[in-house]
């Protein structure tokens, strides 16, 4: 019986490694020839020099991926590169990009693709992104990316952008996108931020940090009435001494500066509502005004639930009294 056992070890030990080995000998899948071209070609990477990229080969490469300009469009085979720190795949034909078995990444540069979406949930050591001129892009979530410093989001159809959860982000490129709202009130340690030929109707960088801050946004092309600063007098000393350089030059409109943009950069939607009273001879409404006849255009502004502007307005129907005589005989 023990050395039935024994041999039984002996047997799963040699087919375990067996198996492990033939794993890790096993090619990888990679269907695009240009990007299979490009590996294979990389010696630091195809370490025994044949036609094939293995297993074991891609398990252990650590280093720099840049297969930039080299009319990809598949990059299917990169999730074997567990290790992989750096990607470089921009100026190629990429639709779709499958980076969530790539967790050690720490800088991605994929622009000037045709990227629609981009998950980075799996990227949380990502420190660089640039993922700009990606035209047909609609959204982009970098909220758990906690650890990125720079972020170059150029020319994408994205209508909004959440950099709250970036605290450590120092460089923010956001030129020519379709955002209406940027709040980097929290980005605490932000250096520099372009958001030039944007749709800006607020802008908010009262982030404590403004002294540190390189500002340029040129070329709004809607009315950008207020950005929300630390301080006012030390704004306009920043752009009088070109630190920041601010324009609505399409529109030929003034910017302001406020330590308090209101609603403009509160984020919140107004809401509107109509309080109907009907009352007699008078009514004293929630303006603390004491209304003697009927009224419709009466309005009182305070905060809904949300902590947003709401604006009612009195529709108020006053009735006058009636006075008769009611007339009785009796016996």
């Amino acid at each position: 019986m023990f050395f039935y056992l024994s041999g039984m070890k002996t047997t799963l030990l040699f087919l375990s490694v067996f198996l492990s080995a033939n794993l890790f000998g096993q090619n990888v899948y990679i269907p695009d020839a240009n990007f299979k071209a490009y590996l294979v070609g990389n010696p630091e990477i195809n370490t025994n020099e044949d036609t094939e990229i293995q297993n074991g080969e891609a398990l252990n490469y650590y280093g720099n991926i840049d297969c930039s300009g080299l009319n990809i469009s598949d990059l299917t085979g990169i999730e074997a590169f567990t290790a992989l720190i750096e990607l470089n795949c921009r100026f190629n034909q990429l639709t779709s990009l499958d980076l969530s078995q790539n967790t050690a990444l720490t800088e991605l540069d994929c622009r000037y693709n045709q990227l629609t979406s981009l998950d980075l949930s799996q990227n949380i050591a990502l420190t660089n992104l640039y993922c700009g001129s990606n035209n047909a892009m609609i959204s982009l979530d970098v909220s758990q990316n906690n650890a990125l410093t720079t972020l170059d989001c150029d020319e994408l159809n994205i209508t909004s952008l959440d950099v709250s959860q970036n605290t450590a982000l120092t460089n923010l490129e956001c030129i020519a996108t379709s955002i209406t709202s940027l709040d980097v009130s929290q980005n605490t340690a932000l250096e520099y931020l372009n958001c030039s030929e944007s749709f800006l109707t607020c802008l908010n960088v009262r982030n404590g940090n403004n002294e540190n801050l390189v500002l340029i946004n040129e070329e709004n092309q809607v009315v950008l009435s207020c950005i929300q600063v630390d301080n006012v007098m030390q704004a306009e000393d920043f752009v009088e001494n070109l630190q920041w350089v601010v324009s609505n030059e399409e529109v030929n409109s003034p910017i302001s500066f406020s330590e308090d943009c209101g609603t403009v950069c509160s984020g919140c939607a107004p809401t509107s509502a109509i309080d109907i009273q009907v009352a007699c001879d008078s009514y004293t409404w929630i303006d603390g005004n004491t209304y003697t006849s009927s009224n419709n255009s009466a309005t009182f502004l305070t905060t809904n639930s949300a902590g947003c502007d709401s604006i009612i307005t009195l529709d108020l129907t006053i009735n006058t009294p009636s006075i008769g005589t009611d007339v009785q005989e009796i016996c």
